[in-house]
């Protein structure tokens, strides 16, 4: 049952428009997760200080939920990840906006919780897309057929 809530959602997600976030927004804004959250490549340069209570957010979008080594996820969100979340802009989104409601909805455990208590009432689309900036590159479905047409 959860894998299919689980593959609703990302259904819904991939019908959705696309999320319009501002990266320079986004970037001013991600001040209030690097108390938590650093930003750093896989080659160890260093994009954003932070703290080390929650993942590495470098390469977030297109990544499996829950999915850093050696980082010790809640219950819900590796739940969620096992049963095939994957991050895109818009579950950043709405995952930042309110965590443990997120998590109750794509697992539809009415129990989930989450390690991460903060909100982000708004912005979560210009966080989402300044992640998405200083990430490596995800080709998305909607890319892959533009290239497969030139």
């Amino acid at each position: 049952m959860k894998k299919l809530l689980i593959a609703s959602a990302a259904l819904m997600a991939m019908a959705a428009p696309a999320v319009a976030g501002d990266a320079e927004a986004g970037e001013k804004l991600y001040k209030k997760c690097k108390s938590c959250h650093m930003i750093v490549a896989d080659d160890g340069t260093e994009i954003q200080k932070g703290g080390k209570t929650g993942p590495n957010l470098y390469g977030v979008i297109g990544r499996q939920a829950g999915s850093v080594e050696k980082f010790k996820y809640g219950k819900s969100l590796a739940a969620a990840g096992e049963a095939g979340l994957t991050w895109d802009e818009a579950s950043v989104a709405a995952f930042v906006a309110d965590p443990k409601a997120y998590l109750k909805e794509v697992t539809g455990d009415g129990a989930a919780k989450s390690k991460m208590s903060f909100k982000l009432k708004k912005g979560g689309e210009d966080v989402a897309a300044y992640l998405a900036s200083v990430g490596p590159a995800v080709e998305t479905e909607e890319a892959e057929e533009a290239a497969a047409t030139e």
